[in-house]
């Protein structure tokens, strides 16, 4: 939101504030409209009429709430209200798979927009995100549909990370991983997870399974065959 869109939000409210007429709450929702839909882009990756309601109704809440003695600007206050409002109502949307990786972007985003708010009473845009989490704006975007549609419909070809971290795999290749690892068998999970996410042995992994070192062995082989046809191009 522009500074000279936040002046004009703060006017039309301190106007309605003095006049309580609904002519005047008419003026503050649509001096806001491009709040909301600033908030609806960065939580839905879109457009989404639903979500673009739910800050509307965070925005009249914020309008019923506002104390000018909590020492916060008007716009600042209704941006927390409308944020939260639409945050409140995608969890309740959110129905499909994410893998983890998407799932930890999404919060990434949701903290770099609360950080950025408080510290500068603005808002950033898409762009400034995408840069201060190393992923592309696209990307970025396509991530935060992820929940609300079912992963198939996500251009996950376009949540790439710009530039890469020493130590840290891409966000492209978590996605392949994560996507690789839910095709295995559940035996074959438990496998990967024993001996790559808890780092025990083919002995211990056996144990816990209750089956050979050898048989761990063959489906550990076979797992990583098969996940590894997902990287090829």
């Amino acid at each position: 939101m522009r500074m000279g869109q936040q002046q004009e939000l703060e006017e039309r409210y301190l106007r309605y504030r003095q006049s309580r007429s609904e002519e005047d709450l008419a003026e503050v929702a649509v001096a806001a409209r491009r709040l909301v839909s600033h908030f609806v882009r960065i939580y839905t990756g879109g457009n989404s009429d639903d979500a673009l309601q739910a800050g509307m109704e965070g925005l009249l809440k914020a309008v019923r709430r506002y104390d000018p003695e909590i020492g916060a600007a008007f716009s600042t206050y209704a941006a927390h209200c409308v944020m939260g409002e639409i945050r409140h109502f995608l969890r309740k949307e959110a129905a499909y798979y994410r893998p983890g990786c998407i799932r930890e972007l999404q919060f990434r985003v949701d903290q770099y927009v609360e950080q950025v708010l408080k510290e500068r009473e603005a808002l950033p845009a898409i762009e400034e995100i995408a840069v201060a989490l190393n992923v592309r704006k696209e990307g970025v975007l396509q991530a935060m549909r992820a929940g609300l549609v079912a992963f198939e419909e996500v251009d996950a070809s376009k949540i790439r990370s710009e530039k890469h971290e020493t130590f840290r795999l891409p966000i492209e290749d978590r996605i392949v991983l994560q996507q690789a690892f839910r095709k295995l068998s559940r035996l074959q999970q438990k496998v990967i997870y024993y001996l790559f996410y808890r780092d025990l042995t083919q002995v211990e992994a056996a144990e816990k399974l209750a089956i050979s070192q050898r048989q761990v062995s063959r489906v550990l082989h076979k797992s990583l065959k098969e996940m590894e046809k997902d990287f090829k191009p």
